[in-house]
């Protein structure tokens, strides 16, 4: 069986969502509350280097214009460390699946997961 994490918050409709999907199809996961325990460094660092800094950031987000981001020019190594503080600044869910991941709410991705290889 697929060993599934989901990285979220529990009052995001999309993390809420990820986690529906997967119970629905009586899928077990862990579920790492963002709010309560941050994300690795290095678990953050393979999500940039599948989707890149820019495919994992919600800048449409509360979060986002709160930080005043929308007008700030920050480094990628500032960003960084912004992520690891805040949770709100990523494109929640952010789920793993062994190799697979997937950034936001996508159930095509999700899908792709379930499958064995």
């Amino acid at each position: 069986m697929v060993n599934i994490q989901i990285f979220g918050v529990k009052n995001s409709p999309a993390t809420r969502a990820a986690e529906r999907f997967f119970k629905e199809r009586r899928v077990t996961f862990h579920f790492v509350d963002l709010k309560k325990k941050p994300m690795a460094p290095a678990e953050i660092g393979r999500f940039v280097a599948r989707f890149g800094l820019a495919g994992v950031l919600d800048k449409d987000g509360k979060a986002w214009a709160d930080a005043g981001l929308k007008y700030l020019k920050v480094s990628d190594a500032e960003m960084l460390q912004r992520i690891e503080r805040d949770a709100g600044l990523l494109r929640l869910p952010l789920i793993r699946a062994g190799n697979k991941l997937s950034a936001g709410h996508d159930e095509e991705s999700w899908k792709t997961m379930l499958v064995q290889e």
